[in-house]
């Protein structure tokens, strides 16, 4: 029986390889540690099991619009607590994960000691920042819509439009997640309704405004 079982989100092997030495060195009770290396991956991870004690969630990976994995995970699995990881480490990016309901951040170049104190941190519920975490976030009102929505979307419909995002045609979404285009095209109507846009350089403007540095 594991005392804690946590997923690790991150598209850069070695890293992953770091995180997993420093977590079952620095976690004194049993660990299960599991990878994922994009968004996609993540998604799978989470629909075979929904109740991981903690999510390790790189900022920039695969299939991440800026913090639109974070809001997904919040809107979709509100009981797992998630901390970001990244090279980026400036404060406004800091104060914009914890806007956007992250539990903490812990950057890259943090010691050993400080990432499994963090993390110990978060697992017994509290929360962890770093120092320069002081400046606020100044999320604009845009930003807060397009969390809301982006939220209000199943993992299936975030995979559409982060497709429809990256300028795919219907019939090569309908290819791409073997579904048929008919399918493709409900699933972007809902998108459209949810996310109270029309076009789809609407709904990319939109995704921007999640980027982890505003424009």
């Amino acid at each position: 029986m594991f005392s804690y079982e946590i997923l690790i989100a991150d598209d850069h092997p070695l890293f992953r390889s770091a995180l997993q030495q420093a977590l079952t060195l620095g976690l004194s009770s049993v660990v299960r540690l599991v990878e994922a290396d994009s968004i996609a991956a993540l998604e799978v991870r989470l629909e075979e099991k929904a109740n991981w004690d903690l999510v390790l969630l790189d900022l920039n990976m695969p299939g991440a619009h800026g913090f639109s994995g974070l809001v997904l995970l919040r809107g979709q699995y509100p009981q797992i607590p998630v901390v970001m990881i990244s090279a980026q480490e400036d404060a406004a990016v800091v104060a914009r994960a914890r806007e956007f309901g992250a539990s903490g951040f812990i950057p890259k170049s943090s010691l050993l000691e400080t990432l499994q104190q963090a993390v110990r941190a978060v697992l017994d519920g509290d929360e962890w920042w770093p120092p320069q975490i002081q400046e606020t976030a100044n999320v604009s009102a845009e930003a807060k819509a397009a969390s809301a929505g982006l939220a209000s979307l199943t993992p299936q419909q975030f995979r559409v439009l982060s497709m429809v995002c990256d300028g795919l045609l219907n019939k090569q979404i309908a290819y791409e997640l073997n579904v048929s285009e008919a399918t493709v095209k409900a699933h972007v109507t809902a998108i459209f309704r949810k996310l109270g846009v029309r076009t789809r350089t609407q709904a990319a403007l939109l995704l921007q405004q999640l980027e982890s540095l505003p424009a």
